[in-house]
């Protein structure tokens, strides 16, 4: 495996997972803060991991094939859009039942929170992980995703709140 696959692989998880979490918890926290019923809450997230991870792992390919198309200096087999594709779909899925969860075994109010706390940790995780692996700044990757991500989860909560 090249470098060049191996960082497109890295990306397409790192992409997969960030966005995962965040559209994720955003959309639950926001439906959550609504007062929506927690069976919905629970099928709402089910329906949007289920939709997104197949809908970025199409849009990963489609933009792998048409960069790889579109300069000639750039060759990656299709094999590994393929595989880049797929990485994008399982940590886009598996990521996304990571705020699910919560609502799964509590209450909506404890759920609210315990999603919101998960997802938090999951992406100074993946923060750490992905410093890991790309050899950057552990703490400046840790805090750039939570940060960056928690911004996005408030913005979730706080559209859930104005149209209650």
């Amino acid at each position: 495996m090249t470098h060049k696959t191996f960082i497109l692989y890295v990306r397409n998880f790192i992409f997969g997972a960030e966005d995962s979490l965040v559209s994720t918890v955003g959309l639950l926290s926001g439906i959550a803060s609504a007062g929506i019923a927690r069976k919905e809450i629970i099928i709402s997230g089910i329906v949007l991991i289920c939709v997104e991870a197949f809908s970025m792992s199409v849009g990963s390919f489609l933009s792998e094939r048409a960069t790889e198309e579109s300069f000639s200096d750039y060759k990656e087999p299709e094999s590994a859009s393929r595989l880049a594709a797929a990485i994008m779909f399982f940590s886009y899925f598996l990521s996304g039942l990571i705020p699910i969860f919560p609502y799964w075994i509590a209450d909506v109010s404890r759920a609210f929170w315990w999603s919101i706390i998960a997802s938090l940790l999951a992406l100074s995780v993946l923060g750490f992980i992905s410093a890991r692996i790309l050899k950057t700044k552990i703490l400046k990757n840790i805090l750039r995703m939570t940060i960056l991500g928690g911004l996005a989860i408030g913005l979730g909560v706080a559209v859930g709140m104005i149209f209650k």
